[in-house]
């Protein structure tokens, strides 16, 4: 009990908060400054890389209506599909049937769909957005080039990371049903909704930042 109170607030994004809470272990805060944390991320050709999109100088065009008018409605569609087929999922349904022994297995072949579902669909937003961005300003194309670059530095070792959290879930899974209340289940299905639904809400933060930029270019 002395040790619960003793430990720190979790800060940083719900997902993070919310998987710390899951796995009970404590999140230490980030140290050093963002450049520097961000560097550990990044070798030296996507240093480059980067490098030559900040001083680059693309070039400028018009961005239609059309397109800002589309993509909003568009990627809105999007994260409400992706929503909406994280709450209507089967096995997490409060009367969906449970075996005699329930297995995690299904459970982590659920989240994994899940997971492709929602990496597909926000990288094909996100090169729509950069696709639009390019059209536009320098400053929105330079923006475009950017993302690009951390795209693809970056995205590796978010896939690597994300990875980890079915295996997270599955450890929630065993100490529930170990615990032997009689609706562990119940309590696992809505960790795991809330987990989906918040690394959904992770997955769209690119996606967020981009549209932003496009409604102001």
């Amino acid at each position: 009990m002395a040790q619960a109170a003793l430990r720190p607030t979790v800060r940083g994004p719900t997902f993070i908060r919310l998987l710390a809470r899951l796995a009970a272990m404590d999140v230490a805060a980030p140290g050093g400054p963002v450049p520097d944390r961000l560097g550990q991320w990044l070798d030296w050709k996507h240093a480059l890389s980067l490098a030559a999109a900040l001083d680059g100088h693309p070039a400028t065009h018009e961005t239609s209506a059309a397109t800002l008018d589309d993509l909003p409605a568009e990627c809105a569609r999007a994260r409400d599909t992706l929503r909406a087929a994280i709450r209507n999922e089967t096995l997490l349904a409060a009367d969906a049937p449970a075996a005699a022994e329930p297995d995690f297995a299904p459970y982590r072949q659920a989240y994994l769909a899940r997971q492709r579902a929602m990496q597909a669909a926000t990288g094909r937003l996100r090169g729509k957005l950069r696709d639009a961005l390019a059209q536009g300003p320098a400053d929105a194309a330079r923006l475009a080039d950017v993302d690009a670059v951390m795209e693809v530095a970056l995205t590796p070792r978010e896939h690597a990371l994300l990875a980890k959290v079915p295996a997270l879930l599955e450890q929630r899974f065993e100490r529930l049903r170990a615990g032997g209340t009689i609706p562990w289940l119940d309590t696992f299905r809505r960790d795991m909704q809330g987990v989906l639904l918040a690394e959904l809400d992770l997955r769209f933060q690119p996606v967020d930042a981009l549209l932003a930029a496009l409604r102001t270019s």
